[in-house]
């Protein structure tokens, strides 16, 4: 995957990685949780899984070496959320990925950041898939209207329960899928592959080449 420095301003840049197949079919910025980043192993796997499926993909740091430093901005979901915006601001300013649908994929805390920038953006994005994520910690999920996918392990009790009652909150198209024995880093045999085809079916109907929400047709 090629570098790149994303320039939020004068002073501040976070770093990243792009991957964009021919003939794309969207775009998946992804948020990573507390204690990762865009090195992730794990989201660097859906994330091929998906550029093989015909989906760009970007994955960044959202806070800058030193941020990180201060263990406050891994939990400020306010901050997290608006660097994932000033980053979709940047994707939409980038010649080879401008005008792709928008989507975001979200880990853990990261999640949060993820379904509350889409509630502030609206239709700019066209979908949210979630894993292992803290939907609890968003702001405004009522406000979200992008469809989103939360997949949860089935042996990760406690989120699950978060992600049932945040569902509950959802007034947009959602679906909450459980990985049978999954725990929350989905590293039991065969978690992972069932996490990238949930991912790559749910972006195939909700994501397509310029900004919708729609349902694509059966002939697209």
């Amino acid at each position: 995957m090629p570098d790149v420095t994303i320039t939020l301003e004068p002073d501040l840049t976070l770093k990243g990685d792009l991957n964009v197949p021919q003939a794309a079919r969207g775009i998946v910025a992804f948020a990573h949780g507390s204690g990762s980043s865009h090195l992730s192993p794990r989201n660097r796997a859906v994330a091929q899984a998906l550029a093989d499926a015909g989906f760009a993909t970007l994955l960044f740091d959202l806070l800058t070496f030193n941020e990180e430093v201060h263990r406050s901005n891994v939990f400020d979901i306010p901050l997290l959320a608006s660097r994932l915006i000033a980053a979709s601001t940047w994707i939409e300013g980038n010649d080879e990925i401008a005008g792709l649908g928008l989507a975001y994929f979200g880990a853990s805390t990261g999640s949060a950041a993820a379904l509350t920038a889409a509630a502030e953006q609206g239709e700019r994005v066209s979908a949210v898939i979630s894993r292992g994520g803290r939907p609890d910690l968003a702001l405004n999920l009522d406000a979200v209207r992008a469809p989103t996918l939360l997949i949860v392990g089935g042996a990760d009790y406690e989120v699950l329960d978060l992600n049932r009652e945040a569902q509950r909150q959802l007034r947009c198209p959602s679906e909450l899928a459980v990985v049978p024995g999954a725990t929350h880093l989905f590293e039991e045999p065969g978690a992972l592959e069932q996490v990238k085809n949930l991912a790559v079916d749910w972006l195939g109907r909700y994501l397509s080449p310029s900004h919708s929400t729609e349902r694509p047709t059966a002939s697209s």
